[in-house]
């Protein structure tokens, strides 16, 4: 019987494709890293043959290494970076230009525009987002103000979709054009309640639903892996934006359990059940999964600049070599310092949702060196998702017992230590960091009917490390006062 699993892993640096045994355990693995592109101060795009070329590599070459029997393969689960943007011809499968990234801030302005006219409540209300430049909306707005594609679109010549409906549309036969419904979630076009397209919103941005993707669950069949792939066709029977698959995959099941994922940005999602959950703390109330017709919630705060914080460390500032010489750097000195990173790059995302905030290095002084910057960057890190945490505790009124982690970043122990110490409660660290694959599998495994219920798929989730607060009351207090006045200094600085 077809017992294996395979996970396509489509981030915003790399594509991946993991093989999985249906208990969850990993069979191999390949990622295949691809160019971004900065055209303008703030502009982040990708080239969609990059995305659409390395997910096949990486996905041919990880069933390679596994040995596994194309036969074998009981189904395909997608999760993907969500918010970036494509438009494609639906004729030719040809983009009419780069796909514009989630990080990008192009669509400040729009936004500004949206929230000026007085459609803020509206977003809010609707789609439980708070009107940004993040989400895929304006992003195709301008796509179609650019290019004057209107009218193309309203006949039906154009597809729309985020990376899920790319590689959907791409990699399966017949061509099917959807998205499940924690990406539709994520476009500033859905609405939370009625569980579909929003035609109000529509209106507000000027989109035509012939260019929209059908929603689907994010657990059931979607079609047909193209045999011209693996050289048969596979059942693809699960689909989920990056951070609602490793929601899963973490085994957050239950009403209060949280996750943090820390991969390009931090991602921090509480599952609140069957009820959306609406934040007076500025964090978004968003689909947990979708599944058998019922909508589960979240709500989450997002962080910008996570890992993508330690690579410019490495590749901008040619501070270290490798990210995993990180932790020795910050493990080298007692503390900062008093210094303060705000890696504000692109903005700052929740709780302070700011456009216009930048990166802030402050606090130095002449005895300020390597280590010490380092280290202030890792700890940025478990500060912007400790502001994440409080926010959470304010909404829903009660504090977990426990942050549940992953991503590449979870591996760093001393970043997981502080995390735990600044925001005072255990940091449990999976056996298996891929918590955003494996939940994308395990979501294709009860699509194809391999588990029978969430409770039954989520068994696979172990243990690894749980790491104690140590920290006094005190010094945290003292410390997120530090980092509240260094975001202070970073804020509306960018000209608007």
């Amino acid at each position: 019987m077809a017992s294996y699993l395979v996970a396509l892993d489509q981030g915003t640096t790399s594509s991946r494709a993991i093989v999985f045994t249906e208990k969850g355990e990993i069979v191999a693995s390949h990622a295949v890293e691809f160019p971004q592109h900065y055209p303008k101060p703030g502009w982040v795009e990708h080239d969609p043959e990059d995305i659409l070329d390395s997910q096949i590599t990486a996905l041919k070459e990880a069933v390679r290494l596994s040995g596994v029997d194309v036969g074998d393969i009981a189904a395909v689960g997608i999760t993907n970076q969500r918010e970036t943007t494509f438009l494609w011809d639906r004729n030719t499968g040809k983009c009419v230009g780069n796909a514009i990234v989630w990080q990008c801030r192009r669509t400040a302005r729009i936004v500004e525009q949206l929230t000026e006219n007085g459609y803020g409540d509206m977003i809010r209300r609707k789609t439980g987002l708070v009107p940004d430049a993040y989400f895929s909306g304006t992003k195709l707005k301008w796509l179609l103000d650019y290019y004057n594609l209107h009218e193309k679109a309203e006949n039906g010549e154009l597809c729309f979709g985020t990376v899920d409906s790319f590689l959907c549309w791409h990699l399966l036969t017949g061509r099917p054009h959807v998205t499940d419904a924690t990406n539709a979630g994520r476009t500033m076009l859905f609405n939370l309640e009625q569980q579909d397209w929003d035609g109000d919103l529509l209106k507000m941005l000027g989109i035509p639903r012939a260019c929209l993707p059908r929603i689907v669950d994010s657990a059931g069949t979607i079609g047909m892996l193209d045999p011209g792939i693996l050289g048969r066709p596979i059942p693809v029977t699960g689909m989920a934006g990056d951070q609602h698959a490793s929601l899963f995959g973490q085994a957050c099941l239950k009403e209060g359990d949280v996750k943090n994922t820390y991969g390009t940005g931090c991602f921090m999602l509480m599952n609140t059940g069957s009820r959306p959950v609406r934040s007076e703390n500025g964090l978004l109330t968003t689909m947990a999964w979708r599944i058998g017709g019922k909508p589960t919630f979240a709500l989450e705060g997002s962080v910008f600049m996570g890992g993508a914080t330690i690579q410019w460390l490495r590749d901008e500032l040619k501070l270290i070599d490798r990210a995993s010489e990180s932790e020795g750097l910050a493990l080298s000195i007692p503390g900062t310092g008093g210094v303060y990173l705000v890696p504000a790059f692109t903005g700052l995302g929740a709780p302070w949702w700011d456009m216009y905030s930048r990166g802030t290095l402050i606090g130095m002084t002449r005895g300020t060196g390597r280590a010490h910057i380092v280290r202030a960057a890792l700890e940025a890190i478990a500060y912007q998702s400790a502001d994440l945490m409080e926010a959470m505790i304010r909404d829903c009124g009660k504090a977990p017992e426990r942050l549940q982690v992953d991503g590449g970043a979870s591996a760093n122990a001393f970043l997981m230590q502080f995390q735990a110490d600044i925001c005072g409660i255990p940091v449990v660290r999976p056996q298996i960091q891929e918590t955003t694959a494996l939940g994308a599998a395990l979501l294709a495994g009860l699509g194809c009917g391999l588990y029978a219920n969430p409770e039954e798929a989520a068994s696979a989730w172990r243990k690894d490390l749980e790491f104690i607060p140590k920290m006094d009351e005190a010094t945290r207090r003292m410390n997120m006062a530090g980092w509240h006045k260094a975001v202070s200094r970073s804020r509306d600085w960018a000209e608007h």
